[in-house]
């Protein structure tokens, strides 16, 4: 069963930021500009509206962004729209790299992911550290369960841990497992409205305004473990590509300036993203 956005709020699938705000109507941003293709997460907790305007101030350049789930940026990167990337599903990105789509990948920052579920906790998860034990609960409670089912890093991350607990989901799909088709504010979003638990990056989570009477349930297991990676998309293959203006902001995101202003980004006095390049 697809939930869709008539259920899910106002909150958009993939958004369009400039330098860290929409701009109105058919205006565009004036001087040098670069592309980006990113994931919903890094939208949707306030990163870019913190640290683009500073980028901007600091060089002159204009980063738009395009906030869509991992699979499908690395889909557009693969159509040559855009000049880097900023996703999280790692193998999927070597991959991207190797097929010779993309180049110059790092890993930038991390999070992690948690299970966040309602006040009643059908499934007596709450408080437990084991991911996979705490899925095969929901399964066997049939408690509902929210998937953003759209291939984004989040969603790969989803399906890896259902996997890895021997769980096929998709058993129970349009009855105890819902897939939205959506980002991740939408499917938090869907989750609260129909009391389904739910995977959502914890940076998402604590910039979330609709929580309602939904809290962490688990945490704390390495398996949700979140690694982003920044890369550029191949000038050799795609000849629009910025590439001078892609690995300046590159540089700028793995410099030790760039990644104090990444740890600098607190919400509610918690730091959001830590910055590990290499």
């Amino acid at each position: 069963m697809s939930v869709k956005s008539a259920v899910l709020g106002t909150v958009s699938v993939a958004t369009i930021a400039f330098s860290g705000a929409v701009l109105p109507g058919p205006a565009r941003a004036e001087g040098p500009q670069v592309l980006v293709q990113s994931t919903t997460s890094t939208q949707n907790s306030g990163l870019y509206d913190y640290m683009l305007p500073i980028y901007k101030k600091e060089t002159g350049v204009t980063v738009n962004v395009v906030a869509v789930g991992t699979g499908q940026a690395l889909k557009n990167g693969m159509n040559c729209d855009g000049d880097m990337l900023v996703v999280h599903a790692k193998s999927a990105e070597l991959k991207f790299v190797k097929d010779g789509y993309g180049v110059d990948r790092h890993d930038l920052m991390y999070n992690d992911f948690v299970i966040v579920g309602p006040a009643s906790d059908p499934a007596g998860i709450k408080g437990m550290a084991d991911v996979e034990a705490a899925l095969k609960k929901i399964v066997a409670k049939k408690a509902l369960f929210a998937s953003r089912g759209d291939d984004s890093g989040t969603n790969r991350a989803e399906m890896r841990l259902w996997k890895a607990a021997g769980i096929d989901p998709k058993t129970g799909s349009g009855g105890w497992y819902r897939e939205t088709g959506s980002g991740m504010g939408a499917t938090l979003n869907a989750s609260v409205g129909m009391g389904a638990y739910t995977l959502t990056d914890r940076s998402t989570w604590i910039s979330f305004k609709n929580k309602g009477d939904f809290g962490i349930d688990v945490q704390g297991d390495p398996r949700l473990f979140n690694q982003y990676g920044v890369m550029l998309i191949n000038p050799k293959r795609c000849p629009s590509v910025k590439a001078k203006l892609a690995t300046q902001f590159e540089d700028w995101l793995l410099s030790k300036h760039g990644q104090a202003v990444i740890a600098a980004y607190h919400v509610d006095g918690q730091q959001l993203f830590f910055p590990n390049p290499k």
